[in-house]
């Protein structure tokens, strides 16, 4: 299984780029894993609210290919605990998954036709974060959820 980490948005800002990086290298060592950023439309600043969101819809569904499983990043979704995280990256595991993705929305977050797409939506907490710190929170939790699952010491050192 490979593990597919995708956002909407710019490069990683320099302040998490080191960190992102780091734990995305750390992911590797237990599964094939990438990053994508996904480009925000051309004239976005000039859309509204739910255009802007109905375009980012539009690529991500023509990225995804029909047996990815889709964990959307959303507010509303389900909370996990790295625990809960890690049992459910083992089980997506053993379902012989070629990609698991986890999305990150804009700036809005994500449209309907993306959750509706959504085999899981996950919320990281009810706090809002920036988006470049989701994406290394997203890294950190990933990368304790393998040293979990091989019983690693990162998860209480």
């Amino acid at each position: 299984m490979k593990i597919q980490l995708w956002s909407v948005g710019k490069n990683h800002e320099g302040y998490v780029k080191a960190g992102i990086e780091d734990f995305t290298g750390r992911i590797g060592r237990y599964y094939p894993v990438e990053w994508t950023i996904l480009p925000v439309p051309k004239n976005a600043g000039m859309l509204s609210e739910m255009d802007l969101k109905k375009k980012e819809s539009a690529t991500i569904l023509d990225w995804l290919q029909k047996d990815d499983y889709l964990v959307a990043l959303d507010g509303r979704g389900k909370e996990m605990s790295s625990e809960t995280l890690a049992a459910f990256v083992r089980s997506r595991g053993n379902e012989s998954l070629k990609n698991l993705v986890f999305l990150i929305g804009g700036a809005f977050g994500l449209d309907e036709a993306v959750l509706s797409r959504a085999n899981y939506q996950w919320s990281l907490s009810k706090l809002t974060f920036p988006h470049q710190l989701v994406r290394l929170i997203l890294t950190e939790q990933l990368y304790r959820a393998c040293t979990i699952l091989r019983n690693e010491k990162y998860h209480h050192s």
